[in-house]
């Protein structure tokens, strides 16, 4: 087989899709009571863990996405391109913003009060994804694939360049002080920049967002090789030689320019791209080649409603995190505390609670599933 049918379905994509999301729950809520293993939780500035890779994962697998329907992309009448971009893109943005302003209210002294907009965070992991989405969506209409890569390389070293003519002389990569930041607050303001870090600062930033374009062309560009060749071990051994040489570019660049998930400096952009490319060939070699389909439905059902699903464990969580059960813990501490940490002490039990719930949330998919329920935006 030298080519892929337009319509042949690649189940090894649908499976990395979900791995991303059930991992993305995965990190984001791990048990208390005990520190999560060291790999599951993001780096605190430079260096790289297996929780960075999470999110720039999903925006490749937005980008893999497109390469499907680029032909409704680029053939679709412009007006209906953009209404239909547009829209996606505002209704993604609108979500992600809703969800950070959630429960929308306070109780402070014995009142309930709500929460002001001048103090809710602007940017975030769907508001990056809808921008992404816009931008991808936008360069795959309009520029060739030839194009695509040079753009990619000019968002890369463009971003470089920024960091370090716009940040403070000698400090340029340093939280405060780099130009990421001082960008994002003289935009967003202090009242809407993410608080929860050592100082206020957005890992998902307006700026950082440029590199972060990246992932997703290189998804796209990844997805359009693979229609080409379909599912053969010259698709296998070339994505595994682009994810090797991507990789050690990567970490040669990091000599120079740190790998930084939070500053998603251009060097963390190409290694999680090329261990992408690389966890991609795996998962078609294992799927589409030998036909091992054990495991792939529990995937798939994140795959078929992820934005739901995402949404649904933030909201929970948030919810659960609101609920006070004694004077020192909210209902998740408690189960996670009084539960988990009392079967399996220490960093296991923290693994297990946020295990857990990830089988929660995939519960809600299987139901929706069953029913036949797929909620697309």
């Amino acid at each position: 087989m030298t080519g892929v049918l337009k319509n042949e379905r690649f189940l090894s994509l649908d499976v990395f899709r979900g791995l991303t999301i059930a991992l993305m729950i995965l990190v984001n809520t791990p048990g208390t009571g005990a520190k999560m293993y060291a790999y599951l939780v993001h780096a605190d500035w430079f260096g790289f863990t297996l929780a960075d890779l999470i999110f720039p994962s999903f925006l490749f697998a937005t980008g893999n996405a497109m390469s499907f329907s680029m032909r409704k992309f680029r053939e679709a009448a412009a007006v209906d391109f953009w209404k239909k971009v547009v829209k996606r893109t505002l209704l993604i943005f609108l979500l992600g913003f809703l969800m950070y302003w959630y429960p929308f209210f306070r109780i402070s002294d014995g009142h309930t009060e709500w929460i002001p907009f001048g103090e809710t965070r602007v940017m975030g992991v769907l508001q990056r994804i809808a921008l992404c989405y816009f931008f991808g969506a936008v360069l795959v209409r309009y520029c060739s694939v030839k194009t695509i890569v040079w753009i990619c390389v000019t968002l890369l070293l463009g971003y470089w360049g920024l960091l370090y003519a716009f940040g403070d002389p000698g400090h340029q990569l340093e939280m405060a002080r780099n130009a990421a930041t001082k960008f994002d607050l003289s935009v967003l303001g202090m009242g809407h920049i993410y608080k929860k870090d050592a100082i206020p600062f957005d890992p998902e930033g307006i700026l950082s967002t440029l590199p972060s374009i990246v992932n997703v062309l290189g998804g796209y560009l990844a997805g359009v090789f693979i229609r080409k060749k379909g599912k053969t071990f010259e698709t296998i051994a070339m994505l595994l030689i682009a994810g090797f040489g991507l990789y050690c570019l990567a970490e040669w660049w990091g000599l120079v320019f740190p790998v930084s998930k939070k500053l998603w400096t251009s060097p963390f952009a190409l290694l999680t791209v090329g261990l992408d490319l690389s966890v991609l060939a795996v998962l078609i070699f294992v799927v589409e080649l030998k036909n091992i389909r054990t495991g792939t439905r529990f995937f798939d059902i994140f795959g078929k409603n992820p934005l739901v699903i995402y949404l649904f464990s933030e909201i929970f969580f948030i919810t659960l995190r609101l609920i006070p059960v004694n004077e020192h813990q909210d209902a998740f501490e408690w189960v996670s505390e009084n539960v988990f940490q009392l079967l399996f002490p220490g960093s296991f039990g923290a693994f297990m609670t946020a295990l857990v719930y990830m089988l929660l949330c995939w519960s809600l998919g299987w139901w929706m599933d069953k029913k036949n329920i797929y909620i697309k935006i």
